[in-house]
């Protein structure tokens, strides 16, 4: 009869082996699912340069994408003088502006030409010279053709100061990357 510690130390390897084979076939069945999230945000880099090639009132207005990946977006904006309305603020139309960029690069990240149908915002509190915006945007809703989405914008504080909801509206079959450079979805 074996010495208790051998039948302990197979066991002990019966089970290291079961662990390892069961951690093999979990990366293996993850490995498309990683791929795929992987090939989703090289997606949504591309449409973001394709958007921002061409979107000449977001570049005035200094904003950065500084996030972007399927149905979601950071943009950030810093509040210059001749953003500054009669109250020495900024203008809640600028904010709104920041929050509907961060929106529309949110849900065109799919690859499919996609519209804001309608959107509102609640300012909370003023943005003021030299502060710098973020409005971070996040998918809520996408059935069909339609899409919600909210955009919360913080000052460098923090502090929450307008809260945007935008509702948008995707036209079938037409791409804002064409099939020639955008990475195919899995």
């Amino acid at each position: 009869m074996p010495p208790l510690h051998t039948a302990s130390e197979a066991a002990a390897q019966a089970a290291a082996r079961a662990a390892a084979q069961a951690a093999a076939r979990a990366a293996a069945q993850a490995a498309p699912l990683v791929a795929a999230q992987a090939a989703a945000h090289t997606l949504a880099e591309q449409v973001r340069d394709a958007m921002l090639a061409s979107d000449h009132a977001s570049k005035m207005l200094g904003m950065q994408v500084v996030g972007i990946g399927p149905g979601r977006a950071v943009v950030t904006m810093a509040v210059r003088q001749d953003m500054l309305n009669g109250h020495a603020i900024c203008h809640g139309g600028l904010m709104a502006t920041l929050a509907d960029s961060a929106f529309a690069l949110a849900c065109n990240s799919y690859n499919e030409l996609t519209v804001a149908s309608g959107f509102s915002i609640d300012l909370l509190a003023p943005g003021r010279l030299g502060d710098v915006l973020t409005a971070t945007c996040a998918e809520r809703s996408k059935a069909g053709r339609t899409g919600l989405y909210d955009t919360e914008v913080h000052n460098q504080r923090g502090e929450c100061i307008a809260l945007f909801r935008g509702r948008s509206h995707t036209a079938r079959g037409r791409p804002v990357v064409q099939a020639a450079t955008a990475t195919p979805q899995a």
